[in-house]
């Protein structure tokens, strides 16, 4: 059973299909209306979460990344929690198989993107082709766009998480960005304070007080508020049942 299952698992897990979004510009959270965008070059991103199939791939590929294997500084003892226990090496059960990976630390997120010549998506990556909405690249314009991403932020995360695609793809062509898990960022601790007062900035400080809203881009954007605390409070080997993870890759 054990070698049925790997064979099938092997044969169809292959990597995530990818979109590609042109360069253009993206406004950090912190900054108010007043400031200069970011510019953020081309790339590309996979369209939806990497899959238990799709890790379970690459940890048979990848021994050291096994649950059996990886050092408890690169991942906290709940690594693949989801995955039935009692194989070897553990492997998540044929329901999971396209569902979305989670339990999986910054280390092991980014060690499987580099396997495939990717990396995480940077935070304005993420940002970036998240901010659209099905119908235009911008989905703060309509009305309920935000309130649907807070609603799904406000219900709690199932034991059995969906499959991946089934949320429409947005105006770039990319799915699962909102309603079914969060996801890390290569540069997830960029958001955080750095203790000393004459590097961190009056705004920056403030976003993590219910203050924060005061001079930022989008005061009505709570969803983008949530997402950069909760990015602030994670540590590189954190493993969570509702964080998972998706590639990008720079144009060069």
């Amino acid at each position: 059973m054990i070698f049925s299952l790997l064979t099938m698992t092997l044969t169809l897990a292959e990597p995530p299909k990818m979109v590609a979004l042109p360069a253009g510009n993206y406004r950090p959270l912190y900054m108010n209306k007043n400031s200069p965008q970011t510019f953020v070059g081309a790339f590309s991103i996979d369209v939806m979460p990497v899959t238990n199939a799709q890790y379970l791939t690459f940890v048979i590929n990848n021994p050291r990344w096994q649950s059996q294997q990886i050092p408890s500084i690169f991942a906290e003892a709940q690594y693949l929690q989801h995955w039935q226990q009692n194989l070897t090496p553990k492997q998540p059960s044929q329901g999971q198989l396209n569902s979305p990976v989670v339990n999986v630390s910054w280390f092991a997120a980014q060690a499987y993107c580099h396997s495939l010549n990717k990396s995480l998506p940077t935070v304005a990556q993420w940002e970036r082709v998240a901010s659209a909405s099905p119908t235009q690249p911008n989905g703060s314009l309509e009305k309920s766009y935000n309130q649907r991403i807070l609603q799904w932020y406000s219900r709690p995360s199932s034991k059995q998480l969906p499959e991946v695609g089934t949320n429409p793809a947005n105006y770039w062509g990319a799915q699962d960005l909102h309603g079914l898990i969060w996801e890390w960022t290569e540069d997830f601790n960029s958001a955080l304070v750095s203790g000393e007062s004459r590097g961190d900035s009056d705004i920056n400080q403030k976003l993590f007080c219910a203050a924060g809203a005061q001079g930022a881009a989008d005061p009505s954007d709570y969803a983008a508020f949530m997402r950069f605390g909760f990015r602030s409070s994670l540590q590189a080997k954190y493993t969570l049942p509702n964080l998972g993870f998706r590639c990008a890759k720079s144009k060069e």
